[in-house]
């Protein structure tokens, strides 16, 4: 066993010329553990952000949600990733996410070696263990294009493997009782959390889509698909191209989201946006719709997203719902986050308030507008269409985002 510790004052010059530091550690052959303790002094400002890289990759990220965790060969705390510890220097990263005027000195101790207890991990466990598979509501039987239906979705949540309150096995509950289909799981810089998916999809009956939420103070963005971790340290500009190099898809998060709203030079847009965020909780504001339309209406496929976190975050799962068009003979959880993310990459999506809220769909050649009389259908030349029954259809005759809205000027429904 051997012990590393690192005890420095960190100042606004720490964190002005990088926001992430690494403290090397080494691990020798045949190790059987690594476990670290970051201690935060209570300075009022101070939020500090812990992760490990390992000397073959990427080990696993807890943010400002731990302070402590541990890897072994067969375990690891959540959010980081189990598995042989591969002989070489290891990092201890420390993000410095906010630096109090007078600085704040850190503890980092890393204890190479047999690991007594993993922090997180049974308590994890027995938190899985209690869930059960609730029932599914009715399920909502929409129109769509020959060959087609439509599946409905959630592409933002969080669990314990970050700053989430709840296992894995809870969201997929949560998003089972809401009538979703799909869920994506996008915990913080990590991807410990895939392995349990394709289990727990099966158990719920609900395709749970992998995900990572690639975090920055500029800006966050929802990277979709089994394609490994991102590296969130590098120019968001290089993650468009590695996402799609490595066959995913990238969404730009709550571009209009207090200190998390986008920031990020980009050179090039990703296909797919984060236009309906939980945080819109006064759809008489225009802003998520005008920042669609300035981003590029034609070429932004909106999605929607609660970003749960815990019982006090602002809505539930499904809340908006995201409706994907996808091939209508996928069926199943192991075929459905496939299929999802094919549709999501074709733009077929259409976003509601809830899984029961009025909704307008492009179908093809056509829109169809559900359970919302008494509204009015704009096209992005800003022509109006009133609609004045429960199941109107009409001729899509532009391209671009479509919102319907009502006559307090209050956002129903947008579709792409």
């Amino acid at each position: 066993m051997a012990v590393t510790t690192y005890r420095q004052r960190w100042t606004l010059d720490d964190r002005a010329a990088s926001v992430w530091h690494s403290l090397p550690v080494d691990i020798p052959p045949g190790c059987d553990g690594l476990s670290v303790t970051l201690t935060v002094p209570a300075v009022e400002g101070a939020v500090i952000d812990l992760g490990c890289e390992g000397a073959g990759g990427w080990r696993g990220w807890s943010g400002g949600a731990r302070q402590s965790f541990a890897i072994t060969p067969t375990a690891a705390t959540p959010g980081y990733l189990a598995g042989e510890l591969e002989p070489g220097v290891w990092w201890v990263v420390v993000g410095l996410h906010r630096v109090p005027i007078e600085g704040v000195e850190l503890v980092v101790e890393a204890v190479t070696g047999p690991v007594s207890v993993i922090p997180g991990l049974a308590e994890y466990a027995a938190a899985t263990a209690a869930v059960g598979v609730p029932a599914r509501p009715p399920r909502r039987e929409l129109p769509a294009a020959d060959g087609l239906r439509w599946v409905a979705g959630d592409f933002h949540a969080h669990s314990l493997h970050s700053d989430g309150s709840t296992p894995i096995a809870n969201l997929a509950g949560l998003g089972v009782s809401a009538g979703l289909d799909v869920l994506a799981i996008t915990d913080h810089n990590t991807e410990a959390h895939h392995l349990e998916l394709p289990g727990l999809s099966r158990q719920f009956g609900i395709g749970l889509i992998p995900g990572q939420e690639v975090t920055t103070e500029s800006g966050h963005a929802n990277a979709f698909g089994a394609i490994g971790v991102i590296d969130f340290r590098r120019p968001a500009s290089t993650w468009v191209s590695e996402v799609a190099l490595r066959g995913g898809l990238l969404s730009i998060n709550h571009p209009l989201g207090g200190d998390c709203s986008w920031r990020q030079p980009l050179p090039e847009h990703p296909a797919l946006a984060e236009i309906w965020h939980s945080s819109w909780l006064d759809r008489r504001w225009g802003g998520p719709v005008a920042w669609w339309e300035a981003w590029g209406l034609s070429n932004t496929t909106p999605i929607g997203g609660s970003d749960w976190h815990n019982p006090t975050s602002l809505t539930p799962p499904g809340t908006p719902t995201t409706w994907i068009a996808i091939d209508a003979a996928a069926e199943g959880p192991d075929e459905l986050p496939t299929a999802v993310l094919e549709g999501l990459a074709a733009g077929r999506t259409a976003i509601s308030a809830d899984y029961n809220a009025p909704l307008v769909l492009r179908n093809a050649n056509e829109f169809v507008v559900l359970d919302a009389p008494n509204t009015v259908l704009v096209t992005p030349e800003g022509t109006r269409h009133a609609i004045r029954t429960t199941h109107e259809t009409l001729p899509a005759q532009s391209p671009g985002g479509h919102v319907l809205v009502d006559h307090t000027g209050t956002f129903i429904s947008i579709t792409n």
